[in-house]
């Protein structure tokens, strides 16, 4: 959060899937924080949570498109 201090995190939909749930969200803001570019960037993402027997989430596996967040914040390798 830091390095995205407007940072806003929008949930797009929840999806059940046998014994998990996805949660899928859309981030953006501006990449102002230490050693920001300043660039505004906009992914998508998801978390797959299993949920233990007490109801809390028991297990996280988030996935988004690491190399689409470097190409927005202008901190990813560029070819050669």
């Amino acid at each position: 959060m830091t390095a995205f201090p407007d940072l806003r995190v929008a949930f797009d939909r929840l999806l059940f899937a046998g014994d998990r749930v996805e949660f899928y969200w859309t981030l953006e803001g501006h990449h102002t924080g230490p050693a920001g570019t300043g660039n505004y960037v906009r992914i998508s993402g998801r978390e797959s949570w299993k949920f233990g027997p007490e109801g809390l989430i028991a297990e996280s596996e988030g996935q988004f498109d690491t190399d689409e967040f470097e190409r927005q914040t202008g901190s990813g390798r560029t070819a050669s």
